[in-house]
């Protein structure tokens, strides 16, 4: 059989442009920019000034940019006095906590599970997949039964120790590094690495794109949960951003108060946008190589 000549099969990540791909991009466009329209209607809605955001018929464009909106947010304090400034920073410190501990916790459990050898190993992962099943919505009075009896009611940790362990990414984590050769790990054994040592210096640097995957995974699910501080938390001063959005139109007059919502959204979904853009190649290659059937 004779060799095809200048063959260049599209990759699921192509690392550069070429024709190949022109076909593809002219379906994947309209649907592109249809896709964009909600992301520009946040940015414009954000910077509107206030005869604008009352405008009728509304104008999906801003026409007088302004800052005011964000100026108003955060001088002004809440009914309570908590300034916004508060819960913004409340939400910063628990968001990197819980985003980093997760990441260890499903890192060092996985590489566990995956290549060391003990009694209870298979217990974990059934009980890990196990979990996988059941939504937080119904495990929502044992879960603040176990809250309860810890003591974590109205303590800051409740925000962070009930949510480090990810069922879905110990399960990513552990199908990724199920696909490390065991030989590589014997030859640092052999060099007298320790375990820590291996997952250290071995087993992290090639899992990247599984550790990107729960970087967004848990970044999402803390960022945007309101549900903990509404459930758990009574003082205002351990709140959240997320708790705050969803008292804003309650706690002032919904026509007023259009400007720093629209901002606060801005806010809130920011974030969002910019670790998905950083980290969503290594999410496709997470999806592509985790071994998910």
């Amino acid at each position: 059989m004779k060799k095809i000549k200048n063959f260049s099969p599209i990759k699921i990540n192509p690392k550069k442009f070429t024709m190949a791909q022109v076909p593809f991009l002219m379906m994947v466009a309209p649907v592109a920019v249809f896709m964009l329209m909600p992301l520009l209607y946040i940015f414009n809605h954000a910077f509107k000034p206030f005869d604008e955001l009352i405008e009728y018929p509304p104008k999906f464009f801003v026409r007088r940019p302004t800052l005011e909106n964000l100026f108003e947010l955060f001088e002004t304090a809440t009914t309570t006095g908590i300034p916004v400034s508060r819960y913004l920073f409340n939400s910063i410190v628990i968001t990197a906590l819980v985003v980093f501990l997760s990441i260890f916790l499903s890192t060092i459990t996985g590489y566990a599970l995956s290549k060391l050898k003990f009694h209870i190993k298979g217990a974990i992962s059934q009980i890990n997949t196990l979990a996988m099943m059941f939504v937080g919505t119904a495990v929502i009075i044992p879960r603040y039964i176990i809250i309860e009896q810890m003591g974590l009611v109205d303590n800051f940790l409740v925000h962070i120790v009930p949510v480090i362990a990810i069922p879905v990414g110990l399960f990513l984590v552990k199908q990724f590094i199920d696909q490390i050769p065991n030989e590589l790990l014997d030859a640092a054994k052999i060099d007298g690495a320790n375990s820590f040592q291996i997952y250290w210096k071995i087993v992290l640097p090639l899992i990247k794109p599984a550790i990107a995957t729960i970087a967004i995974l848990s970044f999402q699910a803390v960022w945007n949960n309101a549900d903990i501080s509404a459930t758990y938390i009574n003082s205002d001063s351990l709140k959240t951003f997320a708790y705050y959005m969803q008292t804003l139109s309650s706690s002032s007059n919904v026509v007023a108060g259009a400007g720093m919502s629209a901002v606060a959204s801005l806010i809130m979904f920011l974030p969002n946008l910019i670790i998905f853009i950083i980290l969503q190649n290594k999410v496709m290659n997470t999806m592509v190589h985790s071994g998910i059937k």
